[in-house]
């Protein structure tokens, strides 16, 4: 059997960039917009580029197509045939075209075909684009890359009846009426733009209107669409626009360049959202929300998703990559920009903590895996594989070490200088850190050694304690893992900000080597391969508290002991140090109970860690949310990082005694908690409620957890009356996930009562799926063929099977195959229809050599299986086929 995986795949690699041959001044396009046949005549004004290398200019005119039913091609009025241009693969190449010329293509495309959803696409009844990044090449020819920057000018005709509304990047500037019902609008964007931001929108849309007054006097009218029904749920999403673009400005000095804003939410949607210029369209799960259809959480995802397409304004549109190998340049900082954003909204302490526990969950995995990768990739075969976890999560962290290092103010001179200038350019990493590092007057280029490397780096910290001088010396080395592109990148700049705590929990001020002046906290640098500092001025031995805020994103090896993390976990002055301190603790806590089940011994209860936990739960008044984030336990597949080969059985049953055993400790503590923080009704989104409501739940879920009757009731209770959707969601998911013999019955009720709603019920169908019990193989089978359930809708299948696969290890991994080969048959069907969303799919068998068997063995058979696949996509097979290489 040959496997696509097997067939060599030529990468493009970033050491190949060459400036694009031809540039694209602009382009008018007439596009007449009809679900099944739309019609797009393109007019390019093309020139040579003086910047590119010779022998790139004296060529033919390149254009990108993919799915283009080719009309007519004319050259500077002159009606080409087809002994004068040349088709082959996925371009268009044009000989003998002057210096300057004016290039007209008309080609017809099928949007209700689109299943992939890039390019063109029908969605309800509605159709919209998604060009990123590559995606403009569906709807018209033309160079196709980020650095082809061009103003756009664009005609819409559609039938007025059925599209009413016509949307499109920059300012309408004429629409009217045409003959036959139909209608025009004409939209131009004075800002030269990449192909990858070009949008347009037509539907049947309801409007939720508003305004935005920048620093400068502009008025901006803020439009807001969805389906006419969803219109009681946008307010939030205004709100959170209106904050995003007053927070820009007061913190980076940044306005809004356009009349118009527009957000679009869609049903249909591979992404998030994306930035187009001044047309914005939305995963509708990131816009619509009300106290009864959206959690706190998602009320927190609308506001930072929002702002981080609005902050795109700046930092990915006035300024956009150069290639796709800088697509952290936007992200990454973007990313920062909406954390910092969010972090002020809410609970700064407890944004970070979420922040850095995505990255944990998410983004070291992906570390840790086959398509581990830098920030800044050096080669790829489909780009939209590099939309990942370490280009966003990760990049933002780097983007987070500057302002660490360079301080907030020093950080602010970085990016003005970044705007001042590049505004208008598509441009590097490269760029971005000599703009910091010349507005700071210092040397960034070891710090630069972070946009190369691959994997987590290690950080490894001993300590000396000499108590005839009252000092502690510790010794920091730092390395990476084995990778190609690490071989030659020698050791990091690495900033790590420190303190230490006495035994009774009090700050304990220092002085590090020759320092005259003794501080509470250090910020020191570490830019060697091994390192040994020196701190004095102890009156007996302190904790060491490390890498407070989480100042840079390693794996920290230190050996502290359960007491000293407890310690921390109670008293430490930094709220994310704390965090980490218990994380580690309880890590600990579980590996040594990984150990016992396997070899037969009685689990023993966590005596250190029921005693921290004590502590938190006496002073959760102090900070409800920051409680509630310290009353967690490692997830199964953070565990499976640290337990290797991973036994799947012996890590799920091991955390589930050592919940038992901590609820059974802790229950009154819990419950006491639970009834103070419960907010009953009157719900709002303010940070004082959504930290009440966070340690209810959390208490409450861990009450159930237990297996109690009674708070199985308290569950069913808070189920029935509560009169918003976090509290009900919480209350039903506690049931589901400790399998209680009442979920069955609110699952009922849950779907009766939000049938109609899509997007509650991709709650439910996640819930349902990531039940850590073995049927559930049988039951997400079942609910695929649930009424609401559509293979080609993104959502629902990120909510059934991608909750399945990714969360739900117990399931998934069922020793006879089951789990796997349910994949397997989605992947095979999914890969036809959407390719993106299939690859995403896949990397759930990435680290399949990781496993003991017999999943080890039979999460390989599944990977041959999709790889064989007859016409596998690129996008599948590069995920699987990297997978499938690795050694086991």
């Amino acid at each position: 059997m040959v496997l696509k995986g097997d067939q060599p795949q030529t990468p493009v690699l970033r050491e190949n960039y060459q400036a694009p041959a031809w540039l694209i001044d602009s382009i008018d396009m007439t596009i007449v917009l009809d679900a099944e046949q739309t019609r797009v005549v393109a007019i390019l004004d093309a020139r040579r580029n003086p910047q590119a290398e010779p022998a790139e200019t004296e060529g033919a005119l390149v254009l990108h197509g993919v799915g283009l039913e080719t009309v007519r091609v004319e050259v500077n009025e002159q009606r080409l045939d087809e002994q004068h241009y040349r088709l082959q693969g996925e371009t268009l190449a044009i000989a003998d075209v002057p210096d300057r010329a004016r290039i007209v293509t008309e080609v017809i495309i099928h949007p209700a075909e689109n299943t992939a959803l890039e390019g063109l696409y029908v969605s309800g009844s509605s159709l919209l684009t998604q060009c990123e990044a590559e995606g403009f090449r569906k709807i018209t020819w033309f160079p196709d890359r980020p650095d082809v920057m061009s103003r756009y000018r664009v005609r819409l005709e559609a039938d007025r009846a059925r599209y009413p509304v016509l949307l499109g990047n920059g300012n309408c500037v004429d629409a009217g009426a045409l003959d036959g019902n139909r209608h025009f609008a004409v939209w131009d964007d004075p800002f030269p733009k990449p192909s990858y931001l070009f949008a347009i929108v037509a539907g049947d849309l309801g409007l939720l209107e508003d305004s935005f007054n920048t620093v400068s006097g502009r008025q901006v009218a803020l439009k807001i669409y969805s389906e006419h029904q969803n219109l009681g749920q946008l307010d939030h999403a205004m709100t959170s626009l209106k904050n995003a673009m007053a927070w820009d400005e007061q913190r980076y000095g940044l306005e809004y360049d356009l009349d118009v804003y527009h957000i679009v939410a869609t049903h249909d949607f591979n992404m998030g959202a994306m930035e187009n210029k001044s047309l914005n369209i939305f995963n509708a799960r990131y816009v619509l929300a009300d106290p009864a259809t959206a959690t706190d959480f998602d009320y927190a995802g609308i506001e930072g998703v929002i702002a981080h397409e609005y902050f795109h304004n700046w930092t990915g549109n006035r300024v956009t990559c150069r290639d796709w190998f800088q697509l952290t340049l936007k992200e990454g900082l973007t990313v920062f920009r909406d954390q910092e954003f969010s972090a002020d909204m809410q609970s700064a302490a407890v944004t970070r903590i979420q922040n850095i526990d995505r990255l944990m969950n998410h983004q070291f995995p992906e570390d840790a895996g086959p398509m581990a990768h830098p920030i800044r990739p050096q080669r790829y075969v489909e780009i939209n594989n590099f939309y990942t976890a370490t280009v966003y999560e990760k990049g933002a962290e780097i983007i987070r070490m500057y302002q660490t290092l360079l301080g907030r103010d020093g950080f602010r001179r970085g990016m003005d200088l970044y705007f001042e200038r590049h505004d208008g350019q598509a441009v590097t990493c490269d760029d971005f850190l000599a703009a910091m590092a010349d507005a700071n007057a210092t040397d960034l280029q070891q710090f630069s050694r972070w946009y190369n490397q691959v994997g987590t780096p290690k950080l490894k910290v001993t300590a000396d304690w000499i108590e005839a001088d009252g000092a502690l010396e510790l010794v920091f080395e730092q390395s990476l893992i084995d990778h190609p592109d690490n071989a030659d990148l020698g050791p990091l700049l690495i900033p790590v900000r420190m303190g230490f705590i006495d035994t009774d929990g009090q700050p304990v001020s220092a002085r590090r080597d020759a320092d005259t002046q003794a501080r509470d906290e250090h910020l020191i640098q570490l830019n060697e391969s091994r390192q040994t500092m020196r701190f004095s001025g102890f009156d007996s031995r302190p904790v060491i508290s490390l890498l407070r805020d989480y100042s840079a994103p390693v794996a920290l090896e230190f050996d502290g002991s359960d007491r000293e993390l407890a310690l921390l976990l109670a008293h430490d002055a930094d709220p994310v140090a704390r965090w980490l301190a218990g994380k580690r603790l309880a890590a600990g806590v579980l590996d040594r109970a990984i150990g016992q089940y396997q070899k037969g011994e009685t689990i023993r209860p966590p005596e250190p860690l029921i005693q921290a936990w004590k502590v938190v739960l006496q002073h959760a008044a102090t900070e409800p949310a920051l409680a509630a984030e310290l009353l967690q336990l490692p997830s199964e597949s953070e565990l499976a990082l640290r337990n290797q080969p991973i036994d799947v059985n012996a890590i799920h049953h091991a955390r589930q005694a050592i919940v038992r055993h901590l609820v059974e400790a802790l229950s009154a503590e819990l419950n006491d908690c639970y009834r103070q923080f419960s907010t009953g009704g009157n719900w709002h989104f303010n940070a004082e409620q959504v930290g009440h409501r966070r340690l209810a739940n959390t208490c409450l879920d861990w009450l159930v957890a237990g297996n109690s009757a009674e708070a199985d009731q308290q569950a069913v209770a808070q189920d029935q009356s509560a009169d918003n959707l976090t509290d009900r969601f919480a209350a039903l998911s506690a049931l589901v996930r400790a399998d209680s013999e009442h979920a069955e019955a609110q699952l009922a009720a849950f779907a009766e009562h939000y049938q109609d709603n899509p997007l509650v019920m991709d709650k439910w169908f996640a819930l349902q799926a990531m039940r850590p019990v073995e049927r559930s193989v049988e039951h997400v089978t079942e609910l695929m063929r649930h009424p609401a359930f559509a293979l080609k809708n993104p959502n629902k299948v990120r909510a059934l099977i991608g909750s399945f696969g990714m969360h739900n290890p117990i399931a998934f991994h069922r020793p006879d195959g089951a789990g796997y080969a349910l994949m397997v048959d989605v992947l095979k069907e999914l890969d036809a229809l959407n390719p993106q969303v299939a690859a995403r799919l896949v990397a759930v068998f990435n680290r399949w050599s990781d496993f003991a068997e017999p999943q080890k063995g039979l999460m390989a058979d599944a990977l041959k299986q999709v790889l064989a696949q007859p016409g596998l996509s690129n996008d599948v097979t590069e995920i699987a086929g990297a997978a499938l290489a690795r050694t086991g």
